[in-house]
């Protein structure tokens, strides 16, 4: 597969995990300083990890989820937390997967997690 392929596979992966309206606001402010970073992250980060055959979209959401909440990377769990909903997670998988960032990477990584999970339900209007 070209970069071109790539980037294409990559930019319909992204799309239907994170909608239309995140990438076009992405792409959109797109300029001399950020362009390369949006290339490479459609192209590898979408186009080569997200859409190998190993693991389904929602075993990458939750790995997605765990690894941002250990990493303590809230503007991108709260990215994935939404995005997770088109993957097929559920706020009930959001909970065990924040009980398993307390156990592996400690309660307050964990605490926050719920936290922001918890605000983002309440943004799409989720009740728990």
């Amino acid at each position: 597969m070209d970069e071109k392929e790539r980037f294409e596979k990559g930019l319909a992966v992204r799309r239907a995990v994170l909608g239309d309206a995140h990438v076009d606001r992405s792409l959109a402010a797109r300029d001399s300083f950020t362009t390369e970073f949006q290339d490479l992250i459609t192209r590898y980060a979408w186009g080569e990890i997200w859409t190998r055959p190993g693991l389904d979209r929602k075993t990458r959401s939750f790995l997605v989820l765990a690894m941002t909440a250990s990493l303590g990377r809230w503007e991108e769990f709260r990215l994935h937390c939404r995005a997770s909903f088109s993957n097929g997670v559920t706020t009930d998988d959001i909970k065990e997967v924040c009980l398993q960032i307390a156990v592996y990477a400690g309660v307050p990584a964990a605490n926050t997690a719920v936290k922001e999970a918890k605000e983002v339900f309440a943004e799409l209007g989720i009740k728990t």
